[in-house]
């Protein structure tokens, strides 16, 4: 549920032009490991399911690539809106969606809260977007801060030193902010041009405009937007760290293999994250599609049967529902027990032959399949 039952929108500006990245495509489009930027933030909001709609504004040579995008990845609860020529008047715009029938077509149910959360910032967590939008619906309005990194001085007429700020006493403010829509909608509606032209921050417009003192709260270091060049490789690497930081081992409910399920998370743990499940594939595990959903990308499935494939097409099937696949290779690595008496450390060539065959077919689909043959005593 919503934190304290609020209804919560979302709200992704996505217009800008890119110039201090370089290059012509702008950086919200730009591709990282393959899939471009927005696509990480609009999943980052759709992977909580108590934000009811997410409302991105792009300008308007864009609309028809972000529609794209939306499609291949599979993005729900997502509607596309035209931007306006700067930050705020993009912002307004997407909050029209809720406010006013001549502006869309589809006018949404109004949200209690809505967070506005930049597009060029994909690593935002569950945790600093819940923490964010409770306080917004405390205090009307609150945003995610950082510490200054850099102290900040200002230059007199000449060029020299004027004065330098203490950097204890200021924060860098950051995204996610959060809003009760009532506050942030009526500020918009009565700001200036000059605002609309020249501001960027919109917790001063609710202060400006509506009286209401933002709440600040201490974000994490993961908060940080692509701005330049070098920023797209930060995230790159970011996100190639976190595909190896995690895998699901997954067994039958049997003794045995359930015995082996635990013993292998126990000597993993200790180098990467391990989520551990004793279930049978052939039903849909809330906690297995939880797991999916968090975007763990590494699976070992214990099993005693030599070619159970029927049930890890279960799998297979429920991890291309998820769209994951799409953005980097699944590794699924099957694991035969072999649990009897018999000695011998062989497997049937039909058998064989089933698997290779199962592991090309499932290769289209960006999921790479191993096996192993292990006998266990």
């Amino acid at each position: 549920a919503a934190p304290g039952r609020a209804s919560v929108s979302a709200v992704l500006p996505a217009g800008g032009c890119g110039e201090r990245l370089g290059g012509a495509t702008p950086k919200q489009f730009c591709a990282v490991q393959g899939r471009p930027l927005v696509s990480y933030a609009v999943r980052a909001m759709e992977r909580i399911s108590w934000i009811s709609d997410i409302i991105v504004v792009v300008s308007p040579e864009n609309i028809e690539t972000m529609k794209t995008i939306i499609e291949k990845y599979g993005h729900k609860r997502v509607t596309v809106v035209e931007g306006g020529i700067t930050r705020h008047r993009s912002i307004f715009n997407g909050l029209k969606v809720f406010g006013e029938n001549e502006f869309s077509s589809h006018l949404l149910q109004k949200p209690e809260v809505v967070i506005i959360h930049d597009a060029v910032r994909p690593f935002v967590e569950e945790d600093i977007i819940s923490k964010v939008v409770m306080a917004a619906k405390e205090h009307g309005a609150a945003g995610a801060i950082r510490p200054l990194v850099s102290t900040v001085i200002a230059s007199a007429p000449d060029g020299c030193l004027d004065h330098s700020l203490e950097r204890a006493r200021y924060r860098a403010s950051e995204m996610p902010q959060a809003f009760l829509f009532d506050i942030i909608y009526e500020a918009y509606q009565q700001c200036t041009d000059y605002d609309l032209d020249y501001g960027t921050e919109c917790l001063h417009l609710a202060l400006k405009y509506c009286k209401t003192n933002a709440k600040l709260v201490e974000g994490t270091a993961d908060l940080w937007k692509v701005t330049y060049k070098r920023d797209l490789y930060a995230a790159e690497s970011i996100i190639k760290e976190n595909l190896s930081q995690q895998v699901c081992v997954i067994t039958n409910v049997k003794e045995t293999l359930a015995q082996v399920g635990f013993l292998l998370p126990e000597s993993l743990k200790s180098q990467i994250k391990v989520e551990a499940i004793s279930i049978s594939l052939s039903k849909n595990d809330s906690c297995l599609q939880n797991i999916i959903s968090g975007q763990c990308y590494n699976y070992v499935c214990v099993n005693e049967k030599r070619c159970a494939l029927q049930e890890i097409q279960e799998l297979v099937d429920m991890l291309e529902k998820s769209n994951i696949p799409l953005l980097c290779p699944v590794v699924l690595i099957l694991v035969y027990l072999d649990i009897s008496e018999n000695n011998s450390f062989s497997i049937g060539m039909e058998d064989l032959t089933t698997i290779k065959k199962f592991a090309r077919e499932t290769k289209k689909k960006n999921i790479l399949v191993y096996g192993l043959l292990i006998q266990y005593k």
